[in-house]
């Protein structure tokens, strides 16, 4: 049988989608290319004996403060689990030890990856073709990609150098509603965004609440990043942590601030919904019943693994990444400070960057289009790879960008990847 693409999901046609294959395809041609363009966490620190130390951890907790026997302990790790999770306690309190959220431990739902609680919550929003989810753009390419596949359609939030805009959302809701459309949220990485490394000052953080209540919207938090700013100890509340009214709902990732090979997220979904009959329940709840058609429950073993290593760390995944943090400080002031030394004079050489305030990544602006095709000759002829802010964008956008990493690299990589940068903007000068 030959199926016609046409009579697929829509979605599968989407750039949003192609995007994710095109740029794992350009790692797997290029193996031996210097990558900018990964944004997975530093690995250095990693060690398989960690695993199972993590996992002595959490029986040893399963057994002291549930009152696990031997067998409970065994059913819990190899048998199906509960829905929510089974580290929601553990999480909540991380929150309130990191970011000063107190959350009730059952409005939490683990999921696999944060990638699913995004889904979780778009699916749940959206009730028919009136709805729209507002995004910040340029925005992350993973958040795109889920609204597209439950039929959700993006509406894009401008956003500037230091993030979104209050006035610009307030503009993008009244225009949503004035087009017939009904906004339910907002999606945005208020901390160091992906892809453009931004950070949201504390007022518009609080204006930012305002807005979201005036026009009836929740905002979709996503904090992958919170934990590494540039300077030590300069960290910002969390839209979460500020919200009064429960207009947050809150998405969480243990990828970057654990390890991305567990695949465990969480959702914070404390708010409540109201039934015809009176009665009310959580969002997570609500939540839980989608996740129980998807992916029925997040595999115990590694919610285990994570569980032992936010007991191991009381909790903290500040102190638990504090060597970490460290690398990515470094890794940015060397990324900065490489660039100024190969372009000193931004007007002659075309090229200019933004210096973010922490996270992963740098936004590069070159006299020339940044596209797919130039990713491609500079990975063949130059060894070195990237992210073309094309891909970022629900549409025109971007087009002499691009995204640089500084997680995965090494210092001596950060140096020659440069040189490398270097030389490939001098081949294109002919193309300005």
């Amino acid at each position: 049988m030959t199926i016609r693409r046409e009579d697929l999901h829509p979605s599968l046609s989407d750039p949003a989608l192609e995007s994710m294959r095109f740029l794992n395809e350009a790692a797997e041609r290029f193996p031996r290319a210097i990558s900018f363009a990964a944004g997975r966490p530093y690995e250095n620190f990693f060690r398989v004996d960690d695993l199972d130390r993590y996992l002595r951890a959490f029986c040893r907790y399963l057994a002291r403060e549930r009152g696990a026997d031997d067998a409970t302990i065994v059913r819990t790790l190899f048998q199906y689990g509960r829905t929510k999770g089974i580290i929601h306690d553990l999480i909540a309190r991380n929150l309130v030890v990191d970011e000063g959220i107190e959350a009730d431990a059952e409005s939490i739902v683990v999921t696999v990856g944060c990638q699913e609680a995004l889904v979780l919550v778009l699916r749940t929003l959206r009730r028919d073709a009136h709805d729209v989810l507002l995004a910040t753009s340029p925005g992350y390419v993973g958040a795109l990609g889920a609204a597209r596949l439950v039929d959700l359609p993006v509406w894009p939030v401008p956003e500037g150098p230091r993030g979104v805009d209050p006035t610009a959302l307030a503009t993008a809701a009244a225009a949503a509603r004035a087009a017939g459309k009904r906004p339910r949220a907002c999606y945005l990485i208020p901390d160091f965004a992906n892809p453009s490394g931004a950070r949201l000052p504390v007022a518009a953080r609080h204006d930012l609440l305002d807005v979201a209540a005036e026009h009836d919207l929740l905002l979709l938090e996503d904090n992958p990043y919170g934990l590494f700013p540039a300077a030590e100890g300069r960290r910002l509340p969390t839209l979460k942590s500020l919200d009064d009214r429960g207009d947050v709902v809150y998405l969480g990732s243990l990828a970057k601030t654990g390890f991305p090979g567990a695949r465990v997220g969480y959702v914070v979904a404390d708010q409540r919904v109201s039934s015809p009959d009176g009665g009310s329940s959580l969002l997570a709840d609500e939540l839980a019943k989608v996740k129980s058609m998807l992916t029925v429950n997040t595999p115990p073993v590694a919610q285990a693994l994570v569980g032992g290593m936010l007991l191991e760390n009381g909790f903290s995944l500040v102190g638990a990444n504090r060597r970490t943090s460290a690398v990515y400080r470094a890794h940015l002031r060397l990324l900065l400070d490489g660039l100024a030394r190969r372009f000193p004079a931004a007007e002659e050489s075309g090229v200019a960057w933004n210096a973010p305030e922490g996270g992963y990544f740098v936004v590069v602006t070159l006299p020339f289009p940044a596209d797919d095709a130039a990713l491609m000759e500079c990975a063949e002829r130059h060894g070195v790879l990237w992210t073309p802010m094309g891909h970022f964008y629900d549409g025109a956008g971007g087009r002499n960008q691009l995204r640089l990493s500084v997680s995965a690299v090494s210092p001596e990589q950060i140096d020659a990847g440069l040189d490398r940068l270097r030389a490939f903007v001098a081949s294109g000068s002919g193309r300005r």
